[in-house]
C-alpha cells in the first residue's frame, strides 16, 4: 500500500464504513483572493454537506477551466465511471492516478489536481474524524519546523542595518531562526544623506528571467553583505542564498562558492527549473548544500534530480507538486537516498496548514517555508475563524481537529474577493 494512503488509520466502525458508502462528491468550486498571487481555493461539496478546502498553483479563471477539462476527459473514460463527481471523495489513490494519468487533449494540470487532493485529504480527514496528518501515516514529530524570509532586512552592505534586522527578528514571537536572502542583485547605486554612494543589496529579487553571467566586482559585494548579516546574527541563525532561476552555472557555483565560508545552509534555484547536466555540474562545483523543486511536478520530474545526486534538499510545493498524494510519493523517493524533504509555500492559510500536516508525516523532513509574522502574512492572521496560526521557537503548532483543522472566516472570505469574482466561482 502507497504510504500515501495510511489506511490502518481508518476507523472500520459500522457507522463510518456506512458513511463511506453513503457520501459522494456534488461539486468542484474554485475561488480566488485578492492578496493570491499563485493559486487559488478550491472548495469539494459533498451530499452529506461536509466540505473539503484545498488550495492551487493555478489563479481561479484556470482553475475552472482545468475542473471543466478534466470532467469532461474523466467522463470519457469507462463510460463516466471515473468522474469526481458523484464519486466517493475517500478513494484518493483512485482520484490521483485517474487525472494524472491524463495524456489528451491536454497533460494533467498538476496545479489543479493538486489542490483537487488537499481538498480531498481534508474531506477525508472530516469524513473520519482524524487530521490529515494522522491519515498520512503520522506524525513523526510534534509540530512542523519552518523557515522565513528576510524581507525586512533594508540593506546588507549596511553593517547597521543588518544588525537593525538583527535585532527586529529576535523580537518577533514567532521565534524564526532560519530564513533565506536574496542576492540583491541587480546592484543599485544609493546615495546617502552624507553624499556617500555605495551600492543597494537588499534581499530584493532579480529580474529574470535570465541575468547576466554574474562579475567579479558582484560576488565581492555578495561576500560583504553575507558576511555583514552573519556578524549581525551570529551563528544560532540560519541562512539561506534565495535564488528564482535566473542564473547560469558558472555564476550559480561563483555565488555558492563565495558564501560557503560564512555558514550558509543552502543555495536555493540558482538554475533553470527543469533538470539539465547544470545541476550536476554546480552540485559538484560547491560543498555548500543545493535545494530546489517549488516548479517541478510529481516525483516524475524529482526522480531526475534525485536519481543524479545533483540535491541535497528537494523542495516541492503541495500546491503543485500533487498535492498530498503527489508530495508524499516525492519524500518516499527521496528517502532511499536520505535527501531531505524541504516545503516552498508562499500561499495562504489552507497552503500552509497543508504544508504543516504534510510535514508531520515526512521522516526525511527539513522544513517549510513561511510567510507568517511577515509583513506580508499579516493578511492570514485573520483567515481563520479560530484565531491566528500559532508559531513558536520557528515551529507552525499542528491542529488535532479533523481534516486540515481549519475553520474558515466567511467574511473574510467575501472581503478579500477581487472585483468580478464570483462566489466560490
Amino acid at each position: 500500500m502507497p504510504a500515501g494512503l495510511g489506511m490502518t488509520n481508518f476507523s472500520d466502525s459500522s457507522a463510518l464504513v456506512q458513511a463511506k458508502k453513503q457520501i459522494k462528491i456534488t461539486a468542484i468550486k474554485a475561488m480566488q483572493l485578492d492578496f493570491q498571487f499563485d493559486g487559488c481555493l478550491i472548495k469539494i461539496e459533498t451530499d452529506a454537506g461536509l466540505v473539503g478546502y484545498g488550495e492551487t498553483g493555478v489563479d481561479s479563471k484556470i482553475a475552472r477551466a482545468h475542473i471543466e477539462h478534466l470532467d469532461w476527459a474523466l467522463q470519457r473514460a469507462r463510460g463516466g465511471s471515473e468522474r469526481l463527481i458523484g464519486a466517493d471523495p475517500l478513494s484518493i489513490q483512485r482520484h490521483f492516478y485517474r487525472m494524472t494519468e491524463m495524456h489528451y487533449p491536454l497533460p494533467a494540470p498538476m496545479g489543479t489536481i493538486s489542490g483537487i487532493d488537499i481538498a480531498l485529504w481534508d474531506l477525508a480527514g472530516k469524513i473520519l474524524d482524524q487530521p490529515v496528518y494522522k491519515l498520512l501515516g503520522g506524525p513523526f514529530r510534534d509540530g512542523c519546523p519552518m523557515y522565513s524570509h528576510g524581507s525586512a532586512l533594508e540593506n546588507m552592505l549596511d553593517p547597521a542595518s543588518c544588525r537593525k534586522w538583527a535585532e527586529h527578528i529576535k523580537q518577533q514571537p514567532e521565534g524564526f531562526n532560519s530564513f533565506k536572502i536574496g542576492t540583491g542583485f541587480p546592484l543599485k547605486q544609493v546615495t546617502h544623506e552624507d553624499g556617500f554612494k555605495s551600492y543597494n543589496t537588499g534581499p530584493g529579487q532579480v529580474e529574470g528571467p535570465f541575468y547576466p553571467t554574474v562579475t567579479s566586482a558582484e560576488l565581492r559585494l555578495l561576500k560583504e553583505g553575507y558576511t555583514n548579516i552573519r556578524e549581525a546574527v551570529g551563528d544560532s541563525i540560519e541562512i539561506g542564498l534565495h535564488c528564482h532561476g535566473e542564473f547560469n552555472t558558472t555564476s550559480a557555483i561563483a555565488m555558492a562558492n563565495t558564501v560557503e565560508p560564512l555558514n550558509v545552509v543552502f543555495i536555493e534555484d540558482p538554475l533553470n527549473p527543469q533538470y539539465s547536466e547544470g545541476w550536476a555540474a554546480l552540485k559538484r562545483g560547491t560543498k555548500l548544500p543545493v535545494m530546489t523543486g517549488e516548479k517541478l511536478e510529481t516525483v516524475r520530474q524529482f526522480k531526475q534530480f534525485l536519481d543524479a545526486g545533483a540535491v541535497d534538499f528537494v523542495h516541492p510545493d503541495i500546491s503543485y507538486a500533487g498535492g498530498f498524494t503527489g508530495c508524499m510519493k516525492i519524500a518516499d523517493y527521496a528517502s532511499i537516498t536520505r535527501t531531505p524533504v524541504a516545503l516552498h509555500n508562499v500561499g495562504t492559510l489552507v497552503r500552509t496548514y497543508a504544508s504543516a500536516h504534510l510535514s508531520m508525516a515526512i521522516q526525511n523532513f527539513y522544513k517549510s517555508e513561511s510567510t507568517l509574522g511577515e509583513s506580508s502574512g499579516r493578511v492570514l492572521d485573520e483567515m481563520s475563524s479560530d484565531g491566528p496560526a500559532v508559531v513558536r521557537n520557528s515551529i507552525l503548532k499542528v491542529s488535532d481537529r479533523p481534516g486540515l483543522g481549519l475553520n474558515l472566516d466567511e467574511k473574510f472570505l467575501k472581503k478579500h474577493l477581487p472585483k468580478g469574482e464570483p462566489w466560490w466561482g
